[in-house]
């Protein structure tokens, strides 16, 4: 049983006692992340989660690591558009010390001023990194046409030219704003025999429950047309990503959109799968991902083609999205879907990890308890004209984008740009 208890500090604990586990999984949720930043911070989110781990007043990088490797543990961070997560895995023996090692890392990073600038240098590096490799770089340019002038569509990463510019202080600033107890969860799942009181928990947490820090900049679509962009670049192969405005996590249709996912493709049986790598051999990797912030999101398919294949694979998935929200899905086909989604949640909260990451991301943006039998009861419930009814009003013109890293020349792009008219 999942429980969630606020402390009198403001700080919100969400608990999920495993003891037949060998496991502790602990995660610091902070609910601030690249949507929190504005074109000049922009990466500063993830500077922060890496500057963290460089040491605090009573332990330096290296001890901070060992406290938790030394002991078999592994220790990890994230930070997304609306997040940021250090989490670590140990034995339940050791769950006490890995407490004690994140919410001192969290909440008495050193941040200084050597450390902050080595690792300014590794992360231009990972930005390059990053650009170095098609398929990130066309998340990138998609995200920048789908949210123009917003700060979900700049990278988590952040450009280099932003990253230089940001300074220890930027860092102390936002720190200080976003890392407060109204925005962080701390969340506990596997064997918790070990784990510290609640009052030695609150004494590890010093927050001050009267700040508040400034509400993010919500996302208003305006796109009236659909939208293609191109990064030339002489790759092996194509790499495209199409993506098409959809509604936020807590919309009612929300698992709705995930039945089409699932259909579409999300696994070797989808109908992209099918069509685009089985029956064309146009792609080797297809599929699709849904994009959720709390008030938008996207529907994206992802596919590396050979280069004189990039019309006619567009082509095929535009048919496939329009021949789903013209004709539907078979009771067959709805049927696998939902199992599909049923035991990929039930096999996913058989490990210790993926139920905190569940837990947190529910609590730490939601504020509320997932409900495992109430999100398949809803599922379950779903039918073939729910699915017809969400593919005609997300699978459209005006809300298409496409986005393309390759040597494509002109004339490729006037093809394109016929193809997306077709939806």
């Amino acid at each position: 049983m999942y429980k969630k208890i606020d402390l009198n500090n403001g700080l919100r604990v969400a608990l999920n006692h495993m003891p037949y586990m060998e496991s502790t999984v602990i995660g610091v949720w902070i609910a601030a992340g690249s949507r929190n930043e504005n074109k000049s911070l922009c990466g500063i989110s993830h500077f922060l989660e890496h500057i963290v781990f460089k040491g605090t007043p009573t332990r330096g990088s290296r001890q901070i690591k060992e406290e938790i490797e030394g002991r078999g543990g592994s220790l990890n961070g994230f930070t997304s558009e609306e997040v940021t997560c250090y989490l670590s895995k140990v034995s339940g023996h050791h769950a006490g010390i890995a407490l004690d090692v994140l919410s001192d890392m969290a909440l008495n990073a050193s941040m200084r001023k050597q450390d902050i600038e080595r690792e300014r240098s590794v992360i231009t590096e990972e930005i390059k990194m990053y650009r170095d490799l098609p398929h990130h770089q066309v998340h990138d340019t998609l995200y920048e046409i789908m949210w123009p002038s917003h700060p979900l569509g700049l990278p988590i990463a952040g450009g280099i030219e932003s990253v230089n510019s940001i300074t220890r202080q930027d860092l102390v600033d936002y720190k200080n704003k976003e890392y407060i107890s109204k925005n962080i969860v701390l969340v506990l799942c596997g064997n918790l025999k070990e784990i510290p009181s609640l009052k030695k928990i609150e004494k590890l947490f010093p927050l001050d429950p009267e700040k508040t820090s400034s509400p993010v900049v919500s996302f208003k679509n305006k796109q009236a047309a659909p939208q293609l962009k191109i990064f030339y670049k002489q790759t092996a192969q194509t790499r495209i990503s199409m993506g098409l405005h959809a509604f936020g996590r807590i919309h009612k249709d929300r698992y709705i959109l995930s039945l089409l996912h699932i259909i579409l493709g999300a696994n070797m049986s989808s109908r992209l799968f099918e069509k685009v790598r089985e029956q064309k051999g146009l792609a080797y990797e297809i599929g699709t991902e849904i994009k959720r912030h709390y008030e938008t999101g996207g529907f994206i398919v992802n596919a590396g083609v050979e280069h004189t294949k990039l019309r006619k694979a567009v082509s095929l998935i535009i048919k496939e999205l329009r021949k789903i929200k013209t004709s539907g899905v078979s009771a067959n086909e709805l049927k696998r879907a939902k199992e599909f989604f049923k035991v990929q949640l039930l096999l996913a909260l058989e490990d210790t990890m993926e139920r905190m990451l569940w837990l947190g991301d529910n609590v730490t943006a939601l504020d509320k308890l997932p409900d495992k039998d109430a999100v398949i009861k809803k599922v379950t419930a779903i039918s073939s004209a729910d699915l017809l009814r969400v593919a005609k009003d997300i699978f459209n013109n005006k809300g298409l984008n496409l986005a393309v890293v390759g040597p494509v020349d002109d004339k490729e792009r006037k093809g394109l740009e016929k193809e997306l008219k077709e939806l």
